[in-house]
């Protein structure tokens, strides 16, 4: 497949992630909640990985000169924004349970929008990742993939604990779902921004593992939840040698 189709199809993938968890969310099955958490954690390791391990190195491939700094910019702008214009939410269950008028209204807008920033890069991080080459797009899609659920679960729980219906709530994940899509055509159909779009992605990638989902699971004890984390790390390097011997380049 071209880069724009691949972009097209990954994002699309990667957005219905969001939408699946805004549906949990909006129709709350708390047995799911424990898988919720497994899956921050396995996310987190194949983030971290794939961000250090392949992201970092390509970016600085692509741009020598900036993309030390363009990675700071990308990380720095996330924190930023998730601690002034957005809220800096937490993305498990154990917060956001939903009782209508929990949250003041504000506090479900700014999570949507702060959340919705940094699923533009999520998107553009795919799409970029397929102007590189196919076995790189793979492997940050397999990254973005794994926190998208727990992404829309969050956006949707947050805006039903602020007095939204299940319908406005799933509208929340909808929303964040098509800021991921808008992020990986913008790069899909544009290939001259990679070599910015990349190293930027790379460091809104490195916070999302870092800042958002790690302490998360840190809230967990016990040595389950932990190692997780290293079999997220271990399937991005088993990934990485399937593609290899598929032939995907």
């Amino acid at each position: 497949m071209s880069p724009l189709l691949s972009a097209l199809v990954f994002g699309a993938l990667v957005a219905l992630g969001n939408l699946l968890g805004g549906m949990l969310a909006a129709f709350q099955r708390p047995r799911s909640y424990n898988a919720l958490t497994y899956a921050i954690a396995l996310g987190g390791g194949f983030m971290l990985a794939a961000a250090f391990l392949e992201m970092v190195p390509e970016s600085i491939h692509l741009n020598e000169t900036y993309a030390p700094v363009l990675i700071l910019v990308g990380y720095l702008f996330i924190h930023f924004f998730e601690h002034t214009v957005g809220e800096h939410v937490h993305l498990g269950h154990h917060e956001h349970h939903g009782d209508c008028g929990l949250l003041h209204e504000t506090v479900g807008f700014s999570t949507l929008l702060g959340i919705g920033v940094h699923t533009f890069f999520d998107g553009a991080a795919v799409g970029a990742g397929f102007h590189v080459s196919n076995v790189v797009g793979v492997l940050i899609f397999g990254a973005v993939i794994l926190h998208k659920f727990p992404e829309g679960f969050t956006v949707s729980a947050i805006l039903l604990a602020s007095g939204k219906t299940p319908r406005q709530a799933l509208t929340g994940a909808a929303i964040i779902a098509g800021t991921t899509l808008l992020g990986a055509l913008l790069v899909g159909v544009s290939g001259g921004l990679i070599s910015v779009a990349l190293p930027l992605s790379t460091g809104v990638m490195i916070y999302v593992a870092a800042s958002d989902l790690i302490p998360e699971i840190n809230e967990v004890r016990g040595f389950k939840i932990a190692a997780i984390v290293f079999v997220g790390v271990a399937l991005f390097y088993v990934t990485r040698l399937a593609l290899g011997h598929l032939g995907i380049h």
